[in-house]
């Protein structure tokens, strides 16, 4: 065994059949995280993997990103994992007290036993072995990998809404009514929907999310019994060197099958004034977090309002890009960014507290970020929207969505939109025999 990753490189010939091969080759690990950023622009990796653990960190909110950083510095090495939303207790004086039942950890991240990297034409592997003709005869395994043959799901279940529609259109009144006496300017509002006494097929379920929707934050994470399958359009936080990027969405738009009403679609999302404002707002608390930790002067808006079309909706994304401080390590970017507000609203902190107070269910997973830090400290986290959690143990399924509630909000249009962003999963999940009542 080497002190030190060795890299070990081979072609291969087609990316998506070993990306399927890969995945179920290592289906029985207890620890994966798979991303995939289905060749998205501006990706650092096409996909990374990272698989079996060394080591793992798993704790709640508290002093999480002292051990966090404490672990990193220990090992040195690649880490693969998840912050949970909930972290924000600990950055502000804010709690937790909503119902949680998923009961994932705040915080996990693993050191990988092995790390792979899926370029178009070739595969590397960096591992704790010397020897090319061990990871030659592993490549070999994972090309040899049978793929199941479909399966048919005879089970019967539901997902059920934690909040009716009523319910909803009540908490979405009720930010307005904040909005209204100043407390705060925008909110995302967010709402559950779960099935119990389930099981299902993780892995075809992140297969059918990632081929319908082709995000390029994608991410199959397994943690014992904790599985993370997200189709996640969103960008959190990305430091390359001492440079920051954050990239948050506000403004959705559904798309349309006939090309003519797809772009008037398009434009209109453009135009529309309430998408405008929420994504202004936005980008000015990103500007304001990435401040804390910023060289000053460098905080930038390198592109405002952009336009983005994926196979379900149209996104206005704009970037936020910064350099951190040369006082400042990747965990104070986190602490000063988190969680990204775009999941949260402005001013942040009064938006937080009155989230927790209207909502009927713990974010968890939800609203938080998964990603992978490298040895030398870089990293790059998604947002964890359009996602599927699922704890195997207690046999649950969750799906979460949210919408900006600002002064010019309509509650109805709101929760037209949750049901348009949840559509892509609820479609996965009735394929596996879990149908939204």
């Amino acid at each position: 065994m080497n002190n030190e990753r060795t890299s070990h490189s081979f072609s291969i010939e087609n990316q998506a059949d070993f990306k399927k091969r890969l995945l179920r080759f290592f289906e029985e690990e207890n620890y994966i995280s798979f991303l995939d950023s289905n060749d998205a622009d501006g990706s650092t990796y096409s996909c990374l993997c990272g698989i079996g653990a060394i080591d793992v960190i798993s704790c709640d909110s508290g002093n999480a990103f002292e051990k966090l950083k404490n672990f990193q510095e220990e090992h040195e090495d690649w880490l693969f994992g998840y912050l949970g939303y909930d972290l924000k207790n600990e950055l502000e004086p804010l709690e937790s007290k909503n119902s949680d039942e998923l009961e994932f950890p705040d915080l996990q991240f693993f050191i990988p036993e092995t790390v792979i990297e899926i370029g178009e034409k070739q595969v590397s592997f960096h591992v704790y072995e010397e020897d090319q003709e061990v990871i030659q005869q592993l490549l070999e395994s994972i090309l040899q990998q049978e793929l199941d043959a479909p399966k048919s799901y005879k089970q019967q279940n539901y997902l059920i809404a934690t909040d009716s529609k009523l319910e909803y259109l009540k908490k979405a009144r009720s930010f307005l009514d904040h909005i209204q006496r100043g407390d705060i300017y925008e909110a995302n509002l967010c709402t559950q929907f779960l099935a119990r006494d389930i099981e299902i097929d993780s892995l075809k379920a992140f297969e059918d999310l990632n081929e319908s929707s082709k995000p390029p934050f994608a991410a199959y994470s397994r943690c014992n019994n904790h599985f993370i399958i997200s189709a996640s359009p969103e960008r959190y936080l990305k430091k390359i060197g001492r440079k920051l990027l954050s990239q948050p969405i506000k403004g959705t738009a559904a798309r349309s099958k006939d090309r003519a009403t797809d772009e008037q679609l398009k434009q209109e999302l453009l135009k529309n004034q309430k998408e405008r404002s929420e994504n202004v707002m936005i980008v000015d608390l990103v500007r304001n977090d990435l401040s804390r930790v910023a060289l000053r002067g460098s905080v930038k808006v390198s592109e405002l309002f952009g336009l983005y079309s994926f196979p379900q909706v149209h996104h206005m994304i704009s970037s936020i890009t910064a350099q951190l401080g040369e006082q400042f390590s990747a965990i104070d970017a986190i602490k000063a960014t988190f969680p990204m507000g775009s999941m949260t609203g402005a001013p942040k902190i009064s938006a937080m507290k009155i989230i927790e107070k209207t909502e009927s269910f713990k974010r968890g997973v939800y609203s938080g970020a998964v990603g992978y830090f490298k040895p030398d400290g870089d990293f790059d986290f998604n947002v964890v929207i359009r996602t599927i959690l699922y704890n195997a143990g207690k046999g649950v399924v969750s799906v979460s969505v949210g919408s900006a509630i600002t002064a010019s909000a309509i509650p109805e249009a709101e929760y037209e939109e949750c049901l348009i962003k949840a559509a892509a999963l609820m479609q996965v999940l009735k394929s596996q025999g879990i149908a939204f009542s």
